[in-house]
């Protein structure tokens, strides 16, 4: 159990820089998003290929063991590119929402998944619905108000970040049943492939809204793409996969909510977001880690009373 929450917690921190990337990064939000997909595609289904070989033809030395490619039937492959179409769309928006406004905001934003887990989730998994995990989620809430009081100039950052995390409470749960009928692995590559296949499709009709502009990357662009590819993207989807498979849905996206407190930190020195951290702030935050430490403790107690 201890290993499963530090790993949780490993995830929440490097999660913590997909936002100041998204906001370094100057590209448009879907091309962002584009060219993160495909290539994370591209390396895991070298990583997949190069060790499947290695399984077959190691003597005793090397062990691939869970690290070849896998055949799945075609609806098998659906599943999991239909989640990674959810991954994709929270993505897109998310990266808007920073876009619009600014890293703060949409890490914040973030904090709204625990709240719509705990609507979302008696729905899709047919169980009673929990007036205490919807409470915690009202306490998030809370803290996103005394931190922002919704500023009318970050309107339209807020509302992008708000369908963004509606759609990541979704792919969360879907992650989690479909994720345990998989290898981790092979499922983010397909998770992938499935992203990049629909984002394509899309993006001719997004560019008819919001014209996308330029469609490569240049400068910093590629060693910032290459951070968030191999340890913000393929690293901390296997972490996201291997914990939703031991922890349930919403304690991992109300872990979650720890995210914008890495975030705002990082955007504090890199864009001096916040040069001042005002007492309003400070209860926004406290609030928000509250709600995280009140639920991971009753897990925890839940847990070992089945035990």
């Amino acid at each position: 159990m201890k290993k499963d929450y530090f790993l949780l917690h490993l995830s929440v921190f490097i999660a913590g820089f997909t936002g100041v990337l998204g906001r370094l990064i100057t590209l448009d939000s879907a091309i962002l998003v584009w060219c993160r997909m495909a290539a994370a595609a591209v390396i895991m289904f070298l990583y997949l290929r190069v060790g499947g070989l290695l399984k077959t033809n190691t003597r005793g030395g090397t062990d691939a063991r869970g690290a070849s490619l896998q055949r799945y039937k075609f609806g098998d492959v659906l599943q999991m590119g239909g989640v990674g179409m959810l991954l994709c769309l929270h993505w897109v928006f998310f990266y808007a929402s920073i876009k619009a406004s600014n890293v703060s905001i949409g890490v914040v934003c973030f904090s709204l998944v625990g709240f719509f887990t705990a609507l979302f989730e008696p729905i899709v998994n047919k169980h009673q619905f929990s007036g205490r995990e919807f409470l915690f989620s009202l306490l998030t809430i809370l803290g996103i108000y005394l931190i922002f009081h919704f500023d009318s100039r970050y309107r339209l950052g807020i509302a992008l970040g708000v369908v963004s995390l509606a759609i990541y409470a979704l792919f969360a749960i879907a992650n989690q049943r479909v994720g345990k009928h998989y290898e981790a692995k092979n499922m983010l590559l397909w998770e992938m492939v499935g992203g990049l296949i629909g984002l394509t499709c899309l993006i001719p009709l997004y560019n008819a809204f919001i014209p996308v502009g330029r469609i490569y990357p240049v400068g910093m662009d590629y060693a910032y793409l290459a951070f968030m590819v191999v340890i913000c993207t393929i690293g901390l989807c296997l972490l996201q996969i291997i914990v939703l498979q031991k922890i349930p849905a919403f304690t991992v996206n109300l872990t979650y909510n720890l995210e914008p407190v890495y975030s705002i930190i990082l955007s504090m020195f890199i864009f001096s977001e916040y040069k001042e951290l005002n007492f309003s702030f400070c209860i926004g935050i406290a609030l928000i880690i509250l709600s995280v430490l009140l639920q991971t403790y009753y897990e925890i107690k839940k847990r070992k009373s089945k035990a």
